[in-house]
C-alpha cells in the first residue's frame, strides 16, 4: 500500500513554492544526478497527496502524473537510497504503468529523498534508464548528496522569499515612520508659531513688570516675576529646540548635563501645578549625562505633568523619581499612583496625537515629543505598570 503524505508535506511544498518557480539552478542539480549514475534521464520530483510534480529534469520534459502512478512515491518514505537495477524483477514496481509500458518502459531506478530540514520529506530526486544495470555504492552516494543540494536550493530560495518580504515590511515601516514624523514637522511648526506670539507677550511684559519699582521693593513678587521670566526663556528655547528635533534640522547635544538640576527646574516650573493637587514628588539622586539640556528638561517636564494631571481628582498625585544604572546605560524611571494605562495602549501613547486617557484635556503631543527627544540621544522610552494603580514611564540615556 502506497502511503499518503501528510499535510505537513503539501504545506511545506507550498511553503518552497517550487511548483511555481522551477529555475535553472534545479535543472542543473538534474542533470547533475543524470552524469553522476551515468544515465540518460533523472527528474526532481515533489509528491503531493495528489501529483507528482517533475520541478526540473534531464533528458525528458519536465510533466505531472497523478500520484498513484509515481514510482517515486512507492519508496517516499524510505530514508535512504533506493536502487533498483531491474524494475521489472522489484516486487515494488513491477506492476508500475512506468515499468509494464502503460506509460513508459522503466527498467533502471534509482532515487534519494528530499527532506526538508524539520524532516518532512516532500519527493525525491531519481534517476532512470530503459536498459538495466547496476550502480556503484560510491554513486549511490553521491545521488544522495545531489539530494541534498536540491533542498538546499528549496531552502535558499525560501529564505530569499522571506528576506525579501521582510525589507518590503521594513520599506512600508520607513515609510509610515516618514509620514509620522513628517506630520510631526508640520504639527511642531504649527504649534511653535501658536506658542510663539503669546510667549513672547508673557515674556515682554514679565520683564516690563521687573521694572516697576513696587516689585522691585518686594522680594516676593520680584521672586515671581523673576522665576516667570526663567521659566519663559526656558520654554521659548524649548520650543525652538523641539522644532528643530521635529524637522531634523538638528541633532541632540553631548554636553554635561546634571539631571538633578534639570528636575529641580521642572519642578520649579511645575510649582503651581503641583500646589494645586497637594502633589508630592520624591526622587533619588539623578546623574550626570551627556545629552542635551532643553530636550531632557522636556522629557521629564511631560512625564511628571502628565503624572499628575492624570491622577484622579478624588486622590492625591504622588510621584517618584529614580535612576538606575544598568551596564552602559542609565534607567530613569517616573511611577505615579494614577489609574494606570491599560496594556494594549502602553505603546500607541508614545504616537502623535493618541491619547491614553480622554476624560482629562489634552493634545496628545508630550510623550511624542519626549519619545522624539530620548531617541535623539540614543535611548529608549517605554511604560510599565507598576501596581493596580498607577504607571512607570521609564527611558534610558547612554552612561
Amino acid at each position: 500500500m502506497v502511503a499518503t503524505p501528510g499535510i505537513d508535506a503539501d504545506n511545506a511544498i507550498d511553503r518552497y513554492g517550487a511548483l511555481q518557480e522551477p529555475g535553472g539552478d534545479l535543472e542543473a542539480l538534474a542533470e547533475l544526478a543524470a552524469l553522476v549514475c551515468d544515465v540518460p534521464n533523472a527528474a526532481i520530483n515533489l509528491i503531493t497527496s495528489d501529483h507528482q510534480h517533475q520541478i526540473a529534469a534531464a533528458g525528458i520534459d519536465p510533466s505531472v502524473c497523478s500520484r498513484d502512478d509515481s514510482m517515486c512515491a512507492i519508496v517516499l518514505d524510505d530514508r535512504r537510497t533506493v536502487v533498483s537495477p531491474d524494475a521489472r524483477e522489484d516486487p515494488r514496481f513491477a506492476a508500475n504503468p512506468f515499468v509494464n509500458g502503460a506509460i513508459d518502459t522503466v527498467r533502471f531506478y534509482a532515487s534519494a529523498p528530499l527532506v526538508t530540514p524539520d524532516g518532512t520529506t516532500i519527493g525525491r530526486l531519481c534517476v532512470f534508464d530503459t536498459e538495466a544495470h547496476e550502480l556503484a555504492q560510491e554513486r549511490a552516494e553521491l545521488l544522495q548528496v545531489v539530494a541534498a543540494r536540491v533542498m538546499d536550493v528549496l531552502e535558499l530560495r525560501l529564505r530569499g522569499r522571506q528576506l525579501a518580504e521582510s525589507l518590503d515590511d521594513l520599506t512600508r515601516a520607513q515609510e509610515d515612520l516618514q509620514r509620522s514624523n513628517e506630520m510631526l514637522s508640520l504639527f511642531a511648526g504649527q504649534v511653535s508659531h501658536d506658542l510663539r506670539s503669546p510667549l513672547t507677550a508673557v515674556l515682554a511684559n514679565a520683564e516690563l513688570l521687573a521694572t516697576e519699582p513696587a516689585v522691585a521693593a518686594d522680594p516676593d513678587a520680584a521672586g515671581l516675576v523673576s522665576a516667570t521670566i526663567r521659566a519663559g526663556r526656558r520654554m521659548a528655547t524649548m520650543i525652538e529646540r523641539i522644532l528643530e528635533q521635529a524637522r531634523g534640522s538638528a541633532r541632540a547635544a553631548r554636553d554635561e548635563v546634571d539631571l538633578q538640576e534639570v528636575l529641580d527646574q521642572v519642578l520649579a516650573d511645575l510649582g503651581p501645578v503641583i500646589a494645586s493637587r497637594s502633589a508630592s514628588v520624591t526622587s533619588t539622586p539623578l546623574p550626570r549625562v551627556a545629552g542635551d539640556a532643553e530636550l531632557l528638561y522636556s522629557v521629564l517636564l511631560n512625564l511628571l505633568s502628565n503624572a499628575i494631571k492624570f491622577t484622579p481628582v478624588e486622590r492625591t498625585p504622588s510621584v517618584s523619581v529614580d535612576a538606575s544604572r544598568e551596564d552602559h546605560t542609565w534607567r530613569v524611571v517616573v511611577a505615579d499612583n494614577g489609574r494606570g494605562i491599560a496594556p494594549e495602549h502602553r505603546s500607541s501613547v508614545f504616537e502623535l496625537n493618541v491619547r491614553g486617557d480622554r476624560s482629562v484635556e489634552g493634545n496628545g503631543i508630550g510623550l511624542a515629543t519626549a519619545r522624539r527627544a530620548v531617541e535623539a540621544h540614543g535611548g529608549r522610552i517605554g511604560i510599565e505598570q507598576t501596581s493596580e494603580d498607577g504607571s512607570a514611564f521609564w527611558f534610558t540615556l547612554p552612561a
